[in-house]
C-alpha cells in the first residue's frame, strides 16, 4: 500500500498527517509505530488521520508514536486545522470532533491557529504540583530552573509510579517568569521529552496563571517555540473558554510504502 502523507509541526511537536476522507487507509498499531519511527519511518511524535464525518468539518483521529490511538493532542489539533485549510477546506471558523468531543478553531491575525479546548477542572493539588485533564491527563510540577531540570528521568518516574502506571500521564515541569512560563514535557506514548505539548502547555497555563476570575492570557515558551493560552477562570479549580494559540507549519510531503 502506497500512502501519500504530509508532515506538519507546531512548535516542534511534529506529526505525520494523512487525508483519509475517502476511507482508503486503516492502519495497524504496528504500521503507525513504524511510520512515526525516526530511524525506520518518516519520524514524528504522532500520526493523524483527517476523516469525513457528518455534522462537522472533519474528524480528528490521533495516534501516539507507539502506534496506539491516543487522547486529545492540542498541537496536533492545530496542525490538522492548518492541514484542512491547505487541502482547500477554507473557513473562518472550523468545527471538528476529536476523541474528547467537539472543538472550534480559527486563525488569528498573525496566522496562528487558535484551538478551543474543553472546559477543565483541577482534580488534585499539592504544594508544588497539580493533576488535571485538558483532553489528555497531565501532571504539572513547578520547578526553579526548568532548562537544567532532569525532565526525562523525573518525568518517566512520575508517569510510571503506582498512581499513574496503569493509564499513564503526561508530566510537565514549569518555571514561572514575570511575563511568561517555561514548560518542558515528558509525554506518555512517546515515552520521552517532546519539544512542545499543546495539552500540557494548556494545563501548565491554567495551573500557574493569574488567580483573578475572568479572562486571562498566559504566554508560554517551550523548547520548540512560543504559544499562548487564553482562558476564563471560574474559580480556584474550574476554567472555561480555553483557547490554545500558536503556529502550525507544513514541513514536507511524500509517499511511503506500508
Amino acid at each position: 500500500m502506497n500512502i501519500p502523507f504530509y508532515k506538519y509541526q507546531g512548535t516542534g511537536n511534529d506529526f505525520v498527517v494523512i487525508d483519509n476522507r475517502k476511507k482508503n487507509y486503516a492502519l495497524t498499531n504496528e504500521q503507525v509505530s513504524r511510520l512515526c519511527n525516526r530511524r525506520f519511518g518518516i519520524g514524528a511524535d504522532g500520526l493523524m488521520l483527517l476523516n469525513d464525518v457528518e455534522g462537522y468539518d472533519f474528524r480528528m483521529v490521533y495516534y501516539n508514536a507507539d502506534g496506539k490511538e491516543g487522547s486529545m493532542c492540542g498541537n496536533g489539533g492545530r496542525c490538522l486545522v492548518q492541514f484542512a485549510f491547505d487541502l482547500g477546506i477554507k473557513k473562518k471558523e472550523y468545527h471538528f470532533i476529536a476523541v474528547d468531543g467537539p472543538h472550534y478553531a480559527s486563525f488569528s491575525s498573525k496566522g496562528w491557529v487558535k484551538l478551543k479546548m474543553k472546559d477543565v477542572s483541577i482534580a488534585e493539588t499539592g504544594d508544588d504540583y497539580a493533576v488535571l485533564d485538558t483532553g489528555s491527563p497531565h501532571y504539572v510540577k513547578l520547578v526553579p530552573e526548568v532548562m537544567s531540570f532532569p525532565v526525562f528521568d523525573s518525568g518517566r518516574a512520575i508517569r510510571n509510579n503506582d498512581q499513574f502506571r496503569g493509564n499513564g500521564i503526561n508530566v510537565n515541569f514549569v518555571e514561572q517568569r514575570n511575563d511568561h512560563i517555561l514548560v518542558r514535557t515528558y509525554e506518555r506514548g512517546v515515552e520521552d521529552e517532546t519539544l512542545s505539548c499543546g495539552t500540557g502547555v494548556t494545563a501548565s497555563a491554567l495551573v500557574t496563571g493569574p488567580k483573578q476570575t475572568g479572562f486571562n492570557l498566559v504566554n508560554v515558551t517551550t523548547p520548540g517555540g512560543n504559544l499562548a493560552v487564553e482562558f476564563e477562570r471560574v474559580n480556584d479549580r474550574q476554567f472555561k473558554n480555553i483557547w490554545l494559540c500558536g503556529p502550525a507549519t507544513f514541513v514536507f510531503k511524500g509517499k511511503i510504502e506500508v
